[in-house]
């Protein structure tokens, strides 16, 4: 009887302590994005921006970047994507690369249905570099940024609006920021679309990603070598 207690009194201490634990993680999560909250919307604010159309938006208030954070946990939590991206905060999907990426969204009836950020090149390492030396892409282009978080909320084959909006807004920022080129990862099959648009390379072939378990490839564009197809399609 005593040996049953004691396993109960841990089990209520043990519960206390991962509460005030989980308690603590929130807090310091909360002051975290808070603190980057500013440095996004004044990043975005410093971008050269050009858009044709009303649907497609660069962020700059914290409105639209607490939106995007919701969206991305939304879309990452039905693909079940949220070992590889874990959000920081419940609905809440954020990291440190945004507060030095530009970052994009498409408007239909004002509803956010796709997002993308394009992160710039700084003293820290890009993402993909946990699967990529870069040294050999940073010979060919001085000023590279990595296309990450690009997400559509309802999925479709081939050139729908929301991602000939996001890869519009990717061209435009490169173009008009003194940029050479991004690179990226992608499903192998999406090349098939992607190889299309001009200045695509394939730059390695990757069996998984992560905790993705499916062919994948890291690809660098050079959007001033755009083809006639990405000129009729886009511009």
């Amino acid at each position: 009887m005593v040996y049953i207690n004691k396993n109960e009194a841990f089990t209520r201490l043990n519960n206390i302590f991962n509460n005030k634990q989980a308690g603590f993680e929130y807090l310091r999560n909360t002051l975290i994005f808070e603190r980057m909250l500013d440095e996004v919307i004044t990043f975005n604010r410093k971008i050269n921006w050009e858009s044709n159309s009303a649907n497609l938006k660069l962020v700059t208030t914290a409105e639209e970047f607490i939106k995007i954070c919701n969206l991305r946990s939304e879309i990452y939590g039905n693909l079940g994507y949220q070992k590889e991206f874990p959000g920081s905060l419940p609905n809440m999907n954020f990291d440190f690369y945004d507060i030095n990426s530009a970052i994009i969204y498409n408007l239909t009836n004002n509803e956010i249905t796709a997002t993308c950020r394009l992160i710039f090149d700084s003293d820290k390492k890009l993402p993909i570099e946990e699967k990529l030396d870069l040294s050999s892409i940073r010979n060919k282009f001085q000023n590279i940024a990595e296309v990450s978080r690009l997400m559509v909320k309802k999925e479709q084959k081939g050139l729908n609006l929301d991602f000939k909006y996001l890869t519009l807004g990717i061209y435009n920022i490169i173009t008009n920021n003194n940029l050479d080129a991004s690179i990226s990862v992608i499903l192998k099959e999406h090349f098939r679309l992607y190889g299309k648009f001009g200045g695509f390379n394939i730059e390695k072939e990757l069996e998984s990603y992560g905790n993705l378990n499916a062919p994948f490839i890291i690809t660098s564009w050079n959007p001033y070598e755009v083809s006639d197809f990405f000129r009729k399609a886009f511009l």
